[in-house]
């Protein structure tokens, strides 16, 4: 009698565990998606896997996130390459470029690709952090930056490169220049757009597709729009029914 007893036990306890494991699933969840609040002691932890609090890594913070994804600045509208007049000797390129808008951070040059060139002309690309948001267009962003030619790399030149265009110094030292000679659509707002071969160059009050930026994306009243992948250096207008521009933005 007593075995059989202790046989409906166990089996009642058995039948039981699920909600007893389901029910501490529950409250450990609670734990942890409802923090402490401020200023209460700390629970009390023991267990294996169990760290102090200074053991434990800490949160993420806006010093530690991943920054954003560096692209090539629109256009390189100077190059100059000057020797230091002190030791070591090095060569400092120094590079002036446009961004499409405001908001766009850390611009810098890097290397194109890894090794010496064959021509000993050192292609580098003009890159920044772009805004993470689509900005109005208000008009070009000049930014600049500065690398620097170490000796004994048989360097005598540098090619830099945007996302529109290239500008290359071939003598050290020397310099180049190159002036964009493209609407920025800051005043595009309000004015008429005339496809492209469709206006005279005297046109008044219009804003010719030939003037803009090379990447252009143009959405007509009666367009529907679609996703795609988001290119700060690309332009988009958008249009009413007389083609009027209602809005310019760089995605």
């Amino acid at each position: 009698m007593r075995t059989i007893v202790r046989l409906l036990a166990i089996l009642s306890l058995a039948g039981a565990m699920p909600w007893i494991m389901a029910g501490s699933a529950v409250a450990q969840n609670q734990a942890e998606t409802h923090p402490a609040t401020p200023g209460a002691s700390p629970p009390s932890h023991s267990g294996p896997g169990w760290a102090p609090d200074e053991e434990q890594a800490p949160a993420a913070t806006p010093e530690t996130a991943t920054p954003g994804t560096e692209l090539p600045v629109l256009h390189v509208t100077g190059v100059e390459i000057l020797r230091a007049t002190t030791q070591p000797e090095l060569a400092i390129v120094r590079v002036i470029g446009l961004v499409s808008s405001e908001g766009w951070g850390e611009p810098e040059l890097v290397p194109t690709y890894a090794g010496k060139p064959a021509d000993g002309v050192l292609d580098l690309q003009m890159i920044a952090t772009p805004p993470e948001s689509s900005e109005d267009a208000t008009g070009f962003a000049e930014v600049s930056a500065i690398f620097a030619l170490e000796p004994g790399q048989n360097i005598k030149g540098v090619r830099v490169r945007g996302s529109d265009n290239a500008v290359a110094v071939k003598e050290i030292p020397g310099s180049a220049h190159q002036a964009l000679h493209v609407e920025d659509c800051g005043n595009c707002v309000g004015k008429k757009f005339v496809p492209e071969g469709s206006a005279a160059q005297s046109q008044q009050g219009a804003i010719r597709q030939e003037d803009l930026p090379k990447q252009l994306r143009v959405i007509k009243a009666t367009d529907g729009i679609r996703g795609g992948v988001r290119d700060p250096n690309r332009l988009t207008l958008i249009l009413g029914d007389d083609n009027t521009i209602l809005g310019a933005f760089w995605e």
